[in-house]
């Protein structure tokens, strides 16, 4: 199905035991998107990226893959996803490319298209120089990028890949996160991290959840208006601050004091302004706090990171009561 998302979640329920560990789970994600999937230690990421590959079975809702329906033709969607789970399972005592062959094979790939399709993988993910070391004795990140390698081999056009960047270095996580960026408009990739930043760079999208539920969705600027609301700015000032509401008010009206620190010992004390508008107001600032009877020192505007939209994102949800899973 051409013109269908390359993944298609409604209303997702699973549960273990009585316990849900994903509740009525509800997104989509475009063709040659890359979307972060965060939440938690237990928010159930690992749950619903299993239930993705057909790993296991759904309690309730469905799952499609280019508008294959999971439940119902495994065989079809598995097919069509590249799987890099969280303990990426390597045999130890197979050559790289002996591995990678084997893979291909099973996963139906030529022996005509084979071999230049292993030499490109290798190339991409940089393991040309460990093409016949033994998987049991490369280091943390190269098995990462072998992983990653056996994800892409057959070209499918969804890739998930679960905490790929665990355990990596600066370095090798920097590798990584270029590779996966390579992938954007060619294949559809969902990928959970814990390493915010890497995500925020990385991905278009995010979606959080939490408790098993989507507690955010978006790109990462529309989360930080939408949960964190508003602008902040940092300004070091000595003055009369008893007239600065005033000034404040006449750059844009919702621009208010939210912190006043006390005067250090030159008469400079730190403000954190705060305001509803999105906009750049940093050079009305400049222009109002250099006036006569204000000294400035310093001024910032605070840019929150997504680790500032995802604490705030999953604090909010702790008090919100789960709602009822939806029945079959």
């Amino acid at each position: 199905m051409p013109d269908a998302p390359a993944i298609e979640v409604s209303h997702l329920v699973k549960t273990y035991a009585g316990v849900t560990a994903v509740n009525d789970i509800t997104f989509r994600v475009g063709r040659g998107e890359i979307l972060g999937f965060l939440g938690p230690n237990g928010a159930g990421k690992s749950t619903t990226m299993r239930v993705l590959t057909g790993y296991l079975p759904a309690t309730s809702g469905s799952v499609q893959i280019c508008g294959i329906p999971v439940a119902s033709q495994p065989d079809a969607a598995k097919r069509l996803i590249g799987y890099m789970p969280e303990n990426n399972p390597l045999p130890e005592d197979m050559r790289v490319s002996e591995y990678l062959y084997f893979r291909g094979r099973l996963k139906e790939v030529s022996r005509r298209k084979l071999g230049p399709r292993i030499d490109e993988v290798l190339e991409l993910c940089d393991l040309k120089r460990v093409r016949h070391k033994i998987i049991g004795q490369l280091s943390k990140g190269y098995r990462q990028r072998v992983g990653i390698a056996e994800s892409i081999l057959a070209e499918p056009p969804v890739i998930i890949m679960d905490e790929p960047t665990i355990g990596l270095d600066p370095h090798q996580i920097l590798i990584v996160r270029d590779l996966i960026a390579s992938l954007r408009g060619r294949m559809t990739v969902i990928i959970s991290s814990h390493i915010l930043p890497e995500i925020e760079v990385t991905c278009d999208r995010v979606l959080i959840i939490n408790q098993g539920r989507v507690v955010a969705q978006g790109t990462p600027a529309d989360l930080r208006r939408e949960i964190l609301g508003r602008s902040t700015y940092d300004v070091e000032l000595a003055g009369d601050v008893s007239t600065l509401p005033s000034v404040l008010s006449a750059i844009e009206p919702t621009l208010e004091i939210a912190e006043q620190g006390d005067p250090d010992a030159e008469g400079f004390r730190h403000l954190k302004l705060s305001t509803e508008r999105d906009a750049e107001l940093g050079e009305p600032l400049l222009r109002a706090l250099s006036a006569p009877g204000y000294r400035l020192r310093a001024l910032s505007r605070a840019h929150p990171t997504l680790e500032d939209v995802f604490l705030a994102a999953t604090r909010r949800s702790w008090d919100v009561k789960s709602p009822e899973p939806r029945k079959k």
